[in-house]
C-alpha cells in the first residue's frame, strides 16, 4: 500500500509531463501551418507585381528630365544626368559588381560560330528595357595586347555596373591580363584579322553581336588599342546614353579615294549616289546596332566586289546606315583621327605630343550638333597614341581629364 502511493506522483508528474509536450508538438504544428499559409499568400501577392531583382533596386534612379525623342529613333530611354552616376557611385554594391562581371563572363565564354552568334544577336530586343540600367560597351579592336590599359583602368575605376567591355585579339595571342584587370576575362572568340579586307568589318560585327547578348548594354563604341578618353567616364556616359543619335562618319567623297572606289557591278541594290565613306570607329544606339546586325543584303556585296583598293572597314557601315538609316545618324565620330598628314594611315603621337595644350585643342577645338544644339564637346576619343605616350598621359589625366590620380 505505501508503495503504491508513492508511485502516483511520480505517475501524476509523467501524465503531466506527456501532456505539456503534445501541448508544445500542437502550437510548433500550428505555427508551421500559419508560417506556410503566410508563405503561399506572400507568393501570390508578389506574383502580381513585376520582377524587380534586388540588384536592381540598388540602382534605380528617378530620370533627371525626360528625354528627348527623336523621330528617328524607335526606342526612348531615361535621360542620366552626370548627377546620378556621381550619386550612385558614391555608394558600393559590391554584390552588384559581382554578379554582373560573372553574367558578363557567361556571355562571353560561348562555342557558337560566326553565323549562330549574328543569328542569336540580330534576334534581341531592339528597345531598351526601363528595368535595367543602360550601360556604354567598350569594345576594342585590337592586334594583341593593350599598351594604354592603366590608363583604362583609371577611366573605368568606381563606374563598375555602367559598362561593359570586349576584346577582340588575334586568336594566337595567349597573354593575360591579372585578375584585378577590367580586362580580365573579356576576350570574345575570334578569327585573324587583315589589314584592308572583310576580316575587319567581320571582327566588328563579331564584337557588336556579343555585346548585344547584354540586354543592359544600350551603346557600343569601337575603339583600338591605340585609343584614349577625352574625358573622364561620367562626362562620356552622360554624353553617349542621352544622345538622340549614333555617331558615325559618312560622307559622300567625289575623289578617287571616295567614290573612285565604288564598284558599278554593286547596282542595282547600291548605287554611285548612295556610296559613302567614314572611318570605322562608330558609336551605336542599341536599335541601329540591331539592325546594321541583322543586314543580309549589303554585306555580301562589300565581300565579293569591294577589295583593295576599295576598303570595306572605311565604306561599308557607312553606305548602308545613308541607305536605310540616315535619320539615325549623327554623320559625325566622336573619336578624334589626324589625317592632316597625308598617306594611308593616321597620325601618330608619342611621349614628346602629349601637353595639355595638344588635349584641349582635341578636346574643345571644334564645332558641332549634340542633340540639336551646338557644343565644343564634339570628339570623346583620341587615337593613335603610341605606348610610349602612356607615361604623359597618366601624368596628366588627374587635372585635365578628371581621373582619380
Amino acid at each position: 500500500m505505501q508503495g503504491e502511493l508513492e508511485q502516483r506522483p511520480l505517475q501524476s508528474a509523467t501524465k503531466s509531463f506527456y501532456s505539456h509536450l503534445q501541448i508544445n508538438h500542437f502550437l510548433y504544428l500550428l505555427l508551421f501551418v500559419i508560417g506556410l499559409s503566410l508563405g503561399v499568400i506572400a507568393s501570390l501577392c508578389f506574383q502580381s507585381f513585376p520582377f524587380i531583382s534586388s540588384r536592381d533596386s540598388l540602382y534605380s534612379f528617378s530620370p533627371s528630365q525626360e528625354p528627348e525623342t527623336s523621330s528617328s529613333s524607335s526606342s526612348s530611354s531615361s535621360s542620366w544626368s552626370s548627377t546620378d552616376l556621381a550619386r550612385t557611385n558614391g555608394t558600393k554594391h559590391s554584390n552588384d559588381t559581382n554578379v554582373s562581371l560573372k553574367e558578363q563572363n557567361v556571355l562571353i565564354m560561348h562555342d557558337m560560330n560566326d553565323e549562330e552568334l549574328l543569328r542569336r544577336a540580330s534576334m534581341v530586343p531592339r528597345v531598351q528595357d526601363q528595368h535595367v540600367r543602360p550601360k556604354v560597351a567598350f569594345m576594342f579592336l585590337t592586334k594583341g595586347p593593350l599598351p594604354l590599359a592603366p590608363l583604362w583602368e583609371k577611366f573605368f575605376q568606381g563606374h563598375e555596373g555602367f559598362y561593359s567591355i570586349y576584346v577582340h585579339s588575334h586568336p594566337s595571342f595567349n597573354d593575360t591580363m591579372p585578375e584585378s584587370s577590367v580586362f580580365y576575362g573579356r576576350r570574345i572568340p575570334s578569327q585573324p584579322v587583315y589589314w584592308g579586307s572583310i576580316t575587319m568589318i567581320d571582327a566588328e560585327r563579331r564584337l557588336l553581336a556579343n555585346a548585344l547578348l547584354d540586354l543592359s548594354n544600350q551603346r557600343f563604341v569601337l575603339l583600338s588599342e591605340s585609343c584614349i578618353p577625352l574625358f573622364n567616364f561620367t562626362a562620356i556616359y552622360s554624353y553617349l546614353i542621352n544622345s538622340n543619335l549614333s555617331f558615325l562618319g559618312s560622307f559622300d567623297d567625289p575623289r578617287s579615294p571616295g567614290r573612285g572606289r565604288y564598284n558599278p557591278q554593286m547596282q542595282p541594290h547600291i548605287k554611285l549616289s548612295d556610296w559613302r565613306k567614314g572611318a570605322q570607329w562608330f558609336e551605336l544606339h542599341r536599335d541601329l546596332a540591331v539592325r546594321v546586325l541583322s543586314d543580309r543584303k549589303f554585306y555580301p556585296l562589300f565581300r565579293d566586289l569591294c577589295r583593295p583598293a576599295c576598303y570595306s572597314d572605311e565604306h561599308y557601315l557607312p553606305t548602308l546606315v545613308n541607305i536605310l538609316y540616315g535619320e539615325s545618324n549623327a554623320n559625325r565620330s566622336v573619336t578624334w583621327v589626324d589625317w592632316s598628314r597625308g598617306g594611308p594611315h593616321p597620325g601618330r603621337f608619342g611621349w614628346g605630343d602629349v601637353t595639355d595644350e595638344f588635349l584641349n585643342r582635341i578636346r574643345f577645338g571644334s564645332k558641332c550638333l549634340y542633340n540639336g544644339n551646338e557644343t565644343s564637346m564634339c570628339f570623346l576619343f583620341a587615337r593613335k597614341f603610341l605606348p610610349n605616350a602612356l607615361e604623359p598621359l597618366l601624368r596628366v589625366s588627374p587635372v585635365l581629364l578628371g581621373f582619380d590620380p
